[in-house]
């Protein structure tokens, strides 16, 4: 899979992908002064901060000398350089390479400009004649004037409408084919790409229509269309509607941040403007860092199915990396946000909001949903898994938390506190280090995986394995997995990578640059899961161990005799393996 971002960017990427108080507050003590930041002008002498940086504009004005513009402006000014030189800067303290196309790039300018036609078009369609687009979105609860604000529009069943209309504009095949405009048969025939299909036109924070999102009505497939990605479009640098609602979430100094179009546009109708929408996929780092410019609540509302799950994890990781504050709002009935507002209202939703997790809290639910906790062994899974995220508050939140699980599910501190010290060495370090620096998948994790993607039949004996999969990434994945298995079908990679984020999906690309099993698949699975178990008896013998020896906060002696039994077994198990 080629990754397009190492192509280079243009000005205009650069200009919406770094944040301009980052880059003046590199050489300007800037302080927070309501919506915007206040520092001295760094162009004349003054006592008297008069110098201003709009966050959400992304543009600087001194109110002293009257020096004003934006990130370019800044930079050619400060360090006295051509646009250029100026750009090349800029991307450089970013870690990006800047395209040599300079300032303007033609071919972009078009793309964009045939998009804005092609946008101009669907808008016209929905609202010339009675259609099933402004039925469906009618029966939605949107009115005119939200259809209007999110410019959404309508494709009609042709095969060529659009693809003709914009030729008599004068844009070519090979263009509308460069933006996913249209696309091409086997045999060589141009049509349009969306048809029958509610159309939402993606545009950046600047305004410019760089992709599109059609939904399809009744039980055609796909529900949702997007546009590929392309010179004007990268998923991963953009989210929905930000153009829309960015003025709401900075007035707001919070964000709710949905999965999908209609999440967006059905919280707007009912008065909740400050969402935005991933688009269906995780949260990426870049879509995290320019979601922080507006502010630093964040509040997650991903569906409650299994990607919605994923996507809450990973983003929530990520979000919390940028030093966001985030709660998760769980949706009940298993809804997603959009029919839960509509049935419920906003008052309703105000109260989800209120009551949404913390990343902590959120963390905890869902590894206790994981074991029986009527059980010890599964009282120690959970113990097991509290600790790894334990592991991942500061200090004062462990304690807090600490206490709090100790209580709730009747563990004792200082079993949970024993079990984090033991967690400092031993193999617990493989996979804490696994979690803390991105490192890759566990051995046993990645040989699994080359026998589930060599023969996806596997994927129906999850009972046998589901133990080997020990961090969160692996887990992802295999959830993942399944969503898009279909019996007797290789593994659809394309979907697959729709479900995973960027840091998720590079550890199925090198899964799948390894080579692919050959020869006796049975035979290797069953040596996998020969050795997993192996693993699983060590970590199991560990846990009794620390357990025994803390014997003194264990008030019930026969469970004592319990867990000593199951140690001699244990051992006696992995004697007889290792001759």
């Amino acid at each position: 899979m080629t990754d397009t971002r190492n192509d280079g960017v243009t000005a205009e990427e650069l200009k919406e992908r770094v944040d301009i108080v980052d880059v003046i507050g590199r050489v300007v003590n800037l302080k927070k002064a309501g919506a915007n930041y206040k520092g001295l002008c760094p162009f004349h002498n003054e006592k008297t901060p008069s110098f201003m940086v709009s966050d959400t504009k992304q543009i600087f004005n001194c109110f002293g000398c009257g020096e004003k513009g934006d990130i370019f402006t800044f930079v050619e000014k400060y360090y006295n350089l051509d646009f250029l030189a100026a750009a090349e800067k800029i991307a450089d303290e970013a870690g990006l390479t800047l395209k040599k196309s300079g300032k303007k790039n033609p071919a972009l300018e078009r793309y964009q400009e045939m998009n804005r036609e092609a946008a101009v078009f669907f808008y016209k369609a929905l609202r010339k004649t009675q259609n099933p687009g402004l039925e469906y979105m009618l029966s939605r609860g949107l009115d005119m004037q939200t259809m209007r604000d999110f410019g959404i529009g309508w494709a009609d069943g042709e095969w060529t409408s659009l693809r003709d209309h914009l030729a008599s504009k004068g844009y070519k095949d090979e263009e509308m084919l460069a933006v996913g405009l249209v696309s091409r048969s086997e045999k060589g025939k141009i049509y349009d790409k969306f048809r029958n299909r509610v159309i939402f036109p993606i545009q950046n924070t600047s305004g410019k229509v760089i992709a599109f999102g059609g939904r399809a009505l009744g039980d055609a497939m796909p529900k949702y269309l997007n546009s590929p990605e392309s010179d004007v479009f990268k998923k991963s640098y953009n989210l929905y509607a930000l153009n829309v609602t960015r003025q709401f979430i900075s007035k707001e100094d919070r964000a709710i941040l949905v999965e999908g179009y209609m999440d967006v546009i059905g919280l707007y109708q009912l008065g909740v403007k400050n969402a935005t929408a991933s688009m269906g996929t995780a949260l990426t780092d870049n879509q995290a860092n320019m979601l922080s410019r507006y502010t630093k609540n964040i509040v997650l509302a991903y569906d409650s199915d299994g990607p919605g799950q994923i996507a809450t994890a990973r983003g929530m990781d990520i979000l919390k990396q940028k030093g966001c504050d985030i709660g998760i709002v769980v949706v009940p009935e298993g809804k997603d946000p959009d029919e839960f507002i509509r049935k419920h209202g906003k008052e309703a939703w105000y109260d989800l909001v209120r009551n949404s997790l913390s990343f902590a809290d959120y963390k905890f639910m869902k590894a206790k949903e994981r074991f029986d906790m009527d059980t010890t062994r599964g009282r120690l899974g959970f113990v097991r898994e509290a600790v790894k995220i334990l592991n991942e508050l500061s200090p004062v939140e462990a304690d807090m938390y600490i206490r709090k699980i100790a209580a709730e599910n009747d563990i004792s501190e200082g079993a949970i506190r024993a079990e984090m010290e033991n967690a400092g060495s031993g193999r617990n370090i493989a996979v804490r280090k696994h979690q803390d620096t991105g490192e890759e998948l566990l051995k046993e994790e990645r040989e699994l995986f080359r026998v589930l993607l060599t023969d996806p039949g596997y994927i129906e004996r999850e009972k046998e394995f589901n133990s080997v999969f020990r961090t969160d990434a692996a887990a992802g994945i295999f959830n993942a997995l399944k969503d898009v298995y279909e019996p007797g079908k290789p593994i659809d990679t394309a979907k697959l990578g729709d479900i995973l984020g960027d840091g998720t999906q590079k550890y199925v690309e090198q899964i799948m640059d390894d080579e692919m099993l050959a020869g006796d698949v049975e035979e290797m699975y069953r040596s996998l899961m020969k050795r997993s178990e192996t693993e699983i008896l060590k970590q199991r013998q560990d846990e009794l161990q620390v357990l025994i020896s803390m014997a003194e906060n264990i008030e019930d002696p026969e469970k004592i005799n319990e867990m000593m039994k199951e140690l001699r077994e244990i051992q006696k198990k992995l004697s007889v393996r290792r001759k």
